[in-house]
């Protein structure tokens, strides 16, 4: 499968990285990817109105992910994070994003996780707020 381009993304959001993403190979270690996908897709959340991590009646739980390594990123690079939603379900959301180095248009990386939306209180499944259902809309593939 090839490696996705900017084009392929309906929104972004920019992260710069830190010395301490780098590893022993100067490159940014696994693990970080993982915290950027997080970081993008949370911030977009938040951004967007849907998401209040201290008060909010809904979040999102993961319960899979994944990630696919095509070239390596640094400090000081700049990512710039491809957001996309591939799946959506009545509690679920599929989410996909390709990290882009700098001005690199080719994706870097490209990960994607699947949160299921449970009530905060009782940590059940529960429908997707209908704002959140829009927001994630807006991005859908």
């Amino acid at each position: 499968m090839p490696r996705s381009t900017r084009a392929d993304y309906k929104t972004f959001r920019t992260i710069t990285t830190r010395w301490m993403d780098n590893d022993a190979y100067g490159h940014m270690n696994n693990v970080v990817h993982y915290s950027l996908f997080d970081t993008a897709v949370n911030g977009w959340l938040i951004e967007g109105g849907v998401l209040d991590i201290h008060k909010g009646e809904q979040i999102g739980l993961v319960v899979e992910t994944g990630c696919r390594y095509f070239a390596e990123m640094a400090f000081p690079d700049t990512i710039h994070a491809g957001i996309r939603v591939a799946k959506l379900g009545n509690s679920s959301v599929r989410y996909e994003i390709g990290l882009f180095r700098n001005d690199e248009d080719a994706a870097a990386a490209e990960g994607f996780f699947v949160h299921v939306y449970v009530d905060a209180a009782t940590r059940r499944p529960a429908l997707l707020d209908p704002a959140l259902r829009t927001l994630l809309e807006s991005v859908a593939s």
